[in-house]
């Protein structure tokens, strides 16, 4: 008998362990050298020409997720579309920021229960400093609270958090709010150690549980940089992939008059900048590309039904 429970015990072990040491490709029953990318249109709800271009980019498969600024003046028809396609991969792009000089948004939440994050006109700050300078951390998280529960009140299904600017990474005390609710609305939240320690100076390497998952490498292009090599670019990170879990952060949007209105007074993020991440990922080239490195798109959706339980 003691020799029985003894075998019981060290299969045990070697269970646990073995559960412990898989790979996150594995772990959504990929084999452990699969290369998996989330393609990931960021801005839904800021301006009809993102939601166009990125419901396109999503319907024919261009991209596989997509995350909804909930303050913004385009909120309501990104909602009607989540509520009546609730398959859609669409997550929540936290926002504490508004960034464009003559188009503004202001918070979910009372505006007399987050004075903090507004300026003196009402609106959240442009800047990341500002933010990080002035805001409560209570308000932070009543604002963002508000954020999500409007979007669910709309129709969304959320599928994952992720954050505009990168607002609440630029705070370690942000970045624990943005988990704490992570881990309460049992989702998973765009996370890499190396790109927050690098682009914001914040160590999260203490604060990732087991309950939380980390992408190997988040990649976005930023300007400034000549658009006609944009498709160099990608394929540059396509051929550079490694096993595990990758993200590309990117922006569609047509090259219209609304965009260009909107975006005037930073061009570099403006619209001909949008609509060139919109023409690349569309494109047949993109497709091959992807195929000849044996990537495997995957989204935040897939994450969340198989891990998040």
């Amino acid at each position: 008998m003691k020799n029985k429970f003894l075998l019981l015990a060290i299969l045990l072990i070697f269970y646990k362990t073995s559960i412990a040491q898989q790979t996150i490709q594995e772990k959504l029953g990929y084999s452990k050298n699969a290369k998996l990318l989330i393609l990931h249109a960021d801005d839904l709800g800021v301006a009809h020409s993102e939601d166009s271009a990125s419901i396109n980019a999503l319907e024919k498969g261009y991209v596989s997720s997509g995350s909804i600024m909930v303050p913004c003046p385009w909120f309501s028809e990104i909602a009607h579309y989540a509520s009546t396609h609730p398959d859609a991969d669409l997550g929540i792009h936290l926002t504490l920021t508004s960034e464009w000089k003559y188009y503004k948004w202001s918070s979910v939440a009372s505006k007399d229960k987050v004075s903090s994050l507004l300026n003196s006109n009402g609106f959240f700050y442009d800047d990341l400093d500002s933010l990080g300078k002035k805001a409560k951390l209570d308000e932070v998280e009543t604002e963002l609270r508000s954020q999500i529960e409007k979007a669910i009140q709309a129709g969304v299904h959320p599928t994952h958090l992720d954050s505009h600017m990168g607002s609440v990474f630029f705070r370690k005390d942000f970045l624990k709010i943005y988990l704490k609710l992570a881990h309460e609305y049992h989702l998973p939240c765009l996370l890499n150690v190396n790109a927050f320690k690098l682009v914001y100076g914040v160590d999260i390497s203490d604060l990732i549980t087991d309950k939380d998952v980390l992408t190997n490498v988040v990649y976005m292009v930023f300007p400034p940089g000549n658009i006609q090599t944009r498709a160099a670019e990608y394929e540059r990170i396509f051929q550079s992939l490694t096993p595990g879990l990758n993200c590309i952060l990117l922006h569609a949007a047509f090259d219209d008059d609304e965009m260009k209105a909107i975006t005037q007074d930073h061009p570099d993020y403006g619209a001909a900048w949008r609509q060139a991440d919109y023409d690349f990922f569309s494109s047949e080239e993109c497709k091959k590309v992807l195929a000849a490195n044996n990537i495997h798109l995957i989204t935040w959706k897939e994450i969340k039904d198989k891990l998040m339980k």
